[in-house]
């Protein structure tokens, strides 16, 4: 879709993720001069994080002064505090990457009207992809229509997933998840950045992806482009109101289908028996985890 047939609201997103974008490419020029500061134990945040929120910010709220804001990194202190448009943001998704140099991280951002995600914005700097949606008018990449992977069988399936980091994560209970997951698929990838995960299952490039942990920017942008590709998105016993339950789970119809049951005894939201045995497994499993260091980084 041509950007003259764009939303003119998703025009400005566009406008606002490649100006977050030139920011980061400049710094990742020079990233160990780049300053980090870490908000809790493998949860870092730098300048780049700061100054592209900022710039975000300041193109939307120049554009639609009346709008609400919510963003990773200042939360809703800028913008309209009860409109019914409120932009979600995550400024640099995979921070932990973009500090290392490894090129996988994004902007995203999203339009959510009364509660409901109607515009969304992927933007991966580091390779110039532009994934955009607007509800009921699909999903794109680069102005070419996107849609789910065709594959049905999760034995022959790509799924992308988030592994636990932070202090009080449980680790032990994520590798009986993956293991059920990864012998059960063609493999299972950890990019590092879930913004991007859900844009690639929506382009096709993965089948599925499922992750315990995010937080509502992390996955406002990603999930409509799923959702307009086709995809299915909802939480780990597949009920669609997942956006702030923290566990998302995503897919191509007949994958999701077949992750849910995989998965949904791993949910907050399962049964006490099946909380029950899953404890039992965790118990078996032999794993350090007593320490930040037993896990993986953050995104």
């Amino acid at each position: 879709m041509s950007s003259s047939n764009l939303h003119p609201m998703l025009n400005v997103a566009i406008k606002a993720a490649r100006a977050a974008g030139a920011i980061i490419n400049r710094a990742a020029l020079d990233v160990e001069s780049v300053r980090i500061s870490q908000k809790q134990i493998n949860d870092f945040v730098t300048e780049v994080d700061h100054a592209s929120e900022q710039a975000i910010i300041e193109t939307l709220l120049t554009a639609y002064p009346g709008h609400g804001i919510l963003a990773e990194e200042s939360g809703n202190e800028y913008g309209a505090k009860d409109s019914e448009f409120v932009w979600i943001i995550d400024p640099l998704d995979g921070t932990t990457n973009f500090i290392h140099g490894f090129p996988v991280y994004c902007v995203s951002i999203a339009l959510a009207v009364r509660g409901k995600v109607e515009q969304a914005v992927v933007y991966d700097p580091t390779r110039n992809d532009l994934f955009t949606a607007t509800k009921g008018r699909g999903a794109y990449l680069n102005e070419r229509r996107i849609r789910v992977s065709k594959r049905t069988q999760l034995r022959e399936s790509l799924i992308s997933t988030g592994f636990p980091f932070r202090p009080g994560d449980n680790f032990k209970n994520y590798l009986n998840i993956m293991a059920d997951v990864m012998q059960r698929t063609a493999g299972l990838r950890r990019p590092g950045a879930a913004a991007l995960d859900l844009a690639y299952v929506a382009a096709g490039f993965t089948e599925g992806f499922f992750e315990t942990g995010l937080s509502i920017w992390d996955v406002a942008a990603g999930s409509l482009l799923v959702t307009e590709a086709g995809g299915l998105v909802g939480n780990f016993t597949g009920e669609a109101d997942f956006m702030e339950q923290r566990e998302c789970l995503a897919g191509t119809p007949r994958i999701y289908g077949q992750l849910v049951p995989v998965l949904s005894k791993y949910s907050k939201f399962a049964s006490a028996g099946d909380k029950a045995a899953v404890r039992q497994a965790a118990d078996n499993l032999d794993v350090p985890v007593s320490g930040a260091a037993a896990a993986p980084a953050a995104e």
